[in-house]
């Protein structure tokens, strides 16, 4: 049996130390069972609350194609802390036929998922709130609560035990100088995108040492984002202003602000940069400019709004600074990095429309190419047929056990026939059916042959790339085919080329597969299938 190891530590303070005694153990577990070691998987500095982990990941699609048996980790806890992740982490090893084995717990089953999956919700649960406790506590005593803000350092001293005091932060007179000609050039009325020009033309470092952009010294007023937000400025610390939830679709955290009442509030002078008539300057022109954009509800902005959502929304870049093009006025793009921040010298735009319409053309053109059209058969053809290879693989390997156990069970009842006594052989024989019965019914729930080749599928591919626009002009197809186009393009660079605009394409051939008949093969074929670099559109290039 095939054994492989998953491995993972959690934190930056942890080391790659933690890994090898990890796999140590685990390898030493392996050759007591006598199984055969196969490859380590393993995932550095990253949380097991999210399922999102190369090592993880790479583990599954493994287990899924089959390359082994038998999963090795030192605990539940390494593979993940969610209750939710490890009974769909058990369902899929159990389809894929793969025992997990821990060293802490043994082989799993469905008990272990149960009650060790409510163990490991409920400790970091009760991890998050002692920590939410303990920074409560520093808050209290008018120290930083966690992260460091522009314009403060850092003070590191130890206590009369030689422990380091957390916390502790002093005000930075170099970057205090930038915070207060920020405020001053806002209240006189320049803008946040005037004043992160000034400051970017005259390298002044930002935040985290990066570039100045309006939204670093704006920000969002009600989560006291921003330079000009920050109540630190005025010797005023703010904590639990809001607070984090994982989306369960995505993995990614979600910010939500908390009610005013539950915000803890303390007055550290000592950290003062900023008088009150400058800064109640700010807000009366703050609260002047202010975006009256409501919710049903007053005074609530929603956060969950979205701005409408183009078709090349979110894959346009810059040429020259690999920033993003964004929308500039109601019809136009432009790139992001050159307007906000006065880095780039791009300040060509193209409008919305022209530049899907040239898009669009240019991909079905591409898209309909015979060399396209043949490396995308090929491709698709080739993945189907491994796919297929290893399903037939598992047909014929229970169709090899079932003859084998049935002339093991023909050669019993020869003996019983020569004069062997039934009483010696009636375990032995009761085995043999009880396991010729289990292949059977493992045979009747083995799908039949996979097809190896789809007949039609040049056919319908044509007619799905050349109805492109076409769908896009349906109401009952548009979502589909936008999907379609923002899974088959990368990215849309932008590259400015004697005064005008050069576009070059990127993408994968792997979603080219969802303009096919998606009844005709599986969502596993779709997601692994990929062009050959330097084949069909790495990139496809064509002007405005």
């Amino acid at each position: 049996m095939r054994a492989v190891i998953y491995a993972r530590y959690s934190s930056d303070n942890q080391s790659d130390a933690s890994i090898e005694d990890q796999v140590r153990l685990c390898k030493a577990r392996i050759e007591q069972e006598g199984w055969r070691p196969g490859e380590v998987y393993s995932d550095r500095a990253i949380s097991g609350a999210t399922t999102l982990r190369p090592g993880y990941q790479k583990m599954l699609e493994d287990a899924r194609a089959g390359r082994f048996e038998v999963l090795v980790a030192e605990a539940l806890d390494r593979l993940s802390r969610d209750q939710e992740d490890i009974a769909g982490l058990y369902k899929q090893l159990t389809f894929a036929s793969v025992t997990l084995v821990t060293l802490s717990e043994g082989e799993i089953n469905e008990l272990h998922v149960g009650l060790k999956g409510t163990m490991n919700a409920l400790f970091l649960k009760d991890l998050a709130d002692k920590t939410r406790r303990g920074l409560e506590g520093r808050v209290r005593q008018g120290k930083s609560g966690g992260g460091l803000c522009f314009g403060y350092d850092v003070v590191h001293k130890v206590d009369a035990a030689g422990e380091p005091v957390r916390g502790e932060r002093r005000v930075n007179k170099v970057e205090a100088q930038i915070v207060r000609r920020i405020f001053k050039e806002f209240a006189q009325g320049h803008s946040p995108k005037t004043i992160a020009h000034a400051l970017n033309k005259e390298a002044i470092p930002g935040p985290a040492g990066k570039t100045w952009g309006p939204s670093t010294i704006y920000g969002n007023w009600r989560r006291g984002t921003g330079v000009i937000n920050n109540e630190l400025y005025i010797g005023r610390l703010i904590w639990n202003r809001q607070h984090f939830v994982k989306d369960p679709d995505t993995g990614k955290r979600q910010a939500r602000l908390n009610q005013q009442a539950k915000w803890i509030i303390e007055e550290v002078p000592h950290l003062r940069i900023i008088d009150d008539d400058l800064w109640n300057l700010v807000k009366e022109r703050q609260q002047g400019s202010r975006s009256r954009v409501m919710t049903e509800h007053e005074g609530i902005r929603s956060e969950r709004a979205r701005r409408p959502r183009y078709l090349l929304s979110g894959l346009l870049k810059c040429g020259t600074c690999s920033g993003g093009f964004s929308k500039i006025s109601q019809t136009h793009y432009g790139c992001s990095t050159a307007r906000n921040k006065g880095t780039c010298d791009n300040l060509l735009t193209v409008r919305r429309d022209d530049l899907e319409a040239k898009v669009l053309d240019g991909l079905r053109q591409h898209l309909m190419h015979p060399d396209m059209v043949k490396t995308f058969i090929e491709e698709f053809h080739r993945e189907v047929n491994r796919q297929a290879g290893e399903h037939d693989m598992d047909r014929n390997r229970i169709e090899r056990d079932i003859e084998k156990t049935e002339r093991d069970i023909q050669r019993v009842i020869e003996a019983i026939k020569a004069g062997v006594p039934g009483a010696a052989v009636k375990d032995e024989m009761a085995t043999l059916e009880t396991r010729r019965i289990d292949l059977l019914s493992q045979k009747e729930h083995t799908p039949a042959p996979m097809p190896r080749l789809h007949p039609n599928l040049a056919e319908v591919y044509r007619k799905k790339v050349a109805h492109l626009a076409e769908a896009l002009n349906e109401e009952n197809t548009r979502a589909d085919a936008a999907q379609a186009i923002q899974g088959l393009i990368e990215e849309v660079r932008l590259v400015p080329e004697n005064g005008t605009l050069k576009i070059e394409l990127f993408g994968q051939l792997a979603a080219l597969i969802s303009l096919t008949n998606k009844k005709t093969h599986s969502n596993e074929t779709r997601a692994q299938v990929t062009l050959v670099a330097g084949v069909g559109f790495e990139p496809t290039t064509f002007r405005l």
